[in-house]
Formats: C-alpha cells, sequence, structure tokens
C-alpha cells in the first residue's frame, strides 16, 4: 500500500478540520488509501489478462446475453460511487467467451474513474475485440451518488447507456430482440 497515499488522505481529514489522532480515525488514513487502490484496481489490469485464453470454439451464431452483471464504478467528476446493472449480448462468429470472463471485462473498467457513458463503450469495443462477434450490444442502467448526495440530490434518478456494435447497430431486428429478451 502507498504511504504517499495515506499522507494524502490524512491531509485531507486534516484539511476538513479532523484530529487524525483521535481513536475513530487514527487508522482511517490507511483504510482509505486501501479502499481506494481496490476500487481502482482495472488501472492494473489490461483485457489479454482479464481474458486468459478463454475463448473457446463454438458452431453458433445465435444471440448470447449475460445480464445483471453488477459493477461498482467512482465518476470521474466527483469520486462519487455509481453503481447499477450490465447487460451484454453478442452474435458469437466461430468463437465464444468463457461466461466469468463478462464480469470480468465489466469490473476491469469499472474499477477505474469513469463516466458511465465512457465505461459503456469500453465494454462493448472489448467484448467485440475479443470475441470477434458479429455485434455487440451493452446496456448499462446506473444510480449515481454524485446526483443522489450533493447537487440536485434526486434519490429516485437512474441513467440508462448503451452501445450498439456491428449488427446490432445495423439491424433493426437484432437490436429489438436484445431489448426484448432483457425486458426493455
Amino acid at each position: 500500500m502507498s504511504q504517499e497515499l495515506q499522507d494524502h488522505y490524512a491531509n485531507i481529514l486534516e484539511i476538513l478540520g479532523e484530529d487524525t489522532t483521535r481513536e475513530g480515525l487514527v487508522d482511517t488514513p490507511k483504510r482509505a488509501a486501501k479502499a481506494m487502490q481496490f476500487l481502482t484496481d482495472g488501472y492494473q489490469k489490461d483485457i489479454q489478462g482479464v481474458v486468459n485464453g478463454a475463448i473457446f470454439e463454438a458452431d453458433t451464431d445465435e444471440m448470447v446475453i449475460i445480464q445483471d452483471i453488477e459493477y461498482y464504478s467512482l465518476c470521474e467528476h466527483h469520486v462519487l460511487p455509481f453503481i447499477g446493472r450490465c447487460h451484454i449480448a453478442y452474435l458469437p462468429d466461430g468463437k465464444v467467451l468463457g461466461l466469468s470472463k463478462f464480469a470480468r471485462i465489466v469490473d476491469m473498467f469499472a474499477r477505474r474513474l469513469q463516466i458511465q457513458e465512457g465505461l459503456t463503450k469500453q465494454i462493448a469495443d472489448a467484448v467485440l475485440e475479443v470475441t470477434g462477434a458479429k455485434g455487440v450490444g451493452v446496456i448499462m442502467e446506473g444510480k449515481h451518488m454524485c446526483m443522489m448526495m450533493r447537487g440536485v440530490q434526486k434519490q429516485n434518478s437512474s441513467m440508462i447507456t448503451s452501445v450498439m456494435l456491428g449488427s446490432f447497430r445495423t439491424s433493426p431486428a437484432t437490436r429489438n430482440e436484445f431489448l426484448r429478451l432483457i425486458g426493455k
């Protein structure tokens, strides 16, 4: 764990007017630094390491959907959490990706400072890159603490983003099948 990061957290607490020697805060800079390193460990990963060769030959060209992959990220504007669900669909072109790898791809990008729009695009591009699919669709639903805890303080607001690549973009029937199957 980075001593520098711990020192920065201690400094922030002191600037806020806290006494970092009081019992409840003595270990807070260390815990906060450790949490931040975990929440941003996506910077330490790349797509090849995440996929780890789990691409398999398959004689299928029918739509595959992985839905309700939960994610937790930090917005790049306020460093506050946004959380939600990700739905991924793809049309294989002779290759399929191991199921758990979709969640790992989502986590790799979510555990970086993000905006939801960029996160959605990064996931779609990565799935297309590693599978060579005929098309990829990604829909993300998110609740943003920067909108709920501060600013306009709207507790029931949510955001939906989508990226459609390949046949999901060019074929309304393919896109509609995806949306229908995930209930959107």
